[in-house]
């Protein structure tokens, strides 16, 4: 799921991060959202926001979203670029530092006291676009980009233009191959709904502990990955 890379994935793998990944994108979605009323997965609205603020004259308010949007970009960089430095020692497990560090950094915040959360919703915003940021580069790369799991805008495009391409491509080789994009689209989006309904019902009651799950999903995908490493060099 994890440990394949480029043209060495195949649907199989694709699906498995997409679910994974999707699934912790939905819960850190809507619990930025409910408690910091921040936009926390991408940064699409935050430049439209920063540029209003800006007409405004609103110069602080621009200034806080231009660093919402930087620190994406820098969780980007900053998985990409550990990534690569990982590369260089091996091609084996290049993906756990960045996994790791995200789901270290959602455990923090789940374990905040609300009370700060409610005090310092700035940081709190930029803690999670950073690590948004991270996991989108981080998937975007093992993947040869053909998953994104932190925002569904571009994925809403692809799908409507790939069912529209069914009535037009006639060859069976060439729908099996629409046939396991639409999927995998369908995947990402379907997972990305059942996360955010769940952090939903859980932020209710338990706040921002609702991303221990997003955490414990991230420790148990490394889990199952290192399980089938093992028993693929066993056979």
């Amino acid at each position: 799921m994890f440990r394949h890379k480029g043209k060495t994935r195949n649907l199989k793998h694709n699906i498995g991060i997409a679910s994974l990944l999707s699934f912790v994108a939905g819960i850190v979605n809507v619990v930025g959202f409910l408690a910091v009323q921040k936009l926390t997965t991408n940064v699409t609205g935050h430049f439209a926001f920063m540029v209003d603020a800006a007409f405004s004259f609103h110069f602080n308010q621009a200034l806080f979203y231009f660093i919402y949007i930087f620190f994406f970009l820098f969780g980007a960089f900053f998985s990409n670029f550990i990534i690569e430095i990982t590369q260089k020692v091996t091609d084996k497990n290049i993906f756990i530092i960045p996994v790791l560090i995200e789901a270290i950094l959602l455990t923090i915040i789940a374990l905040l006291n609300f009370n700060y959360i409610v005090q310092h919703p700035n940081l709190i915003a930029c803690c999670l676009l950073f690590a948004m940021g991270l996991q989108n580069s981080l998937v975007t790369t093992i993947s040869n980009s053909v998953v994104r799991t932190t925002h569904l805008t571009g994925l809403f495009t692809d799908l409507g233009i790939e069912i529209s391409q069914l009535f037009f491509y006639k060859t069976e080789e060439q729908r099996l191959k629409l046939f396991s994009s639409i999927k995998l689209r369908l995947t990402i989006i379907t997972t990305f709904f059942i996360g955010g309904i769940l952090a939903g019902l859980f932020f209710s009651t338990n706040k921002m502990k609702t991303l221990l799950i997003a955490s414990l999903i991230l420790i148990i995908g490394l889990i199952v990955d290192y399980i089938n490493v093992k028993l693929d060099e066993t056979k």
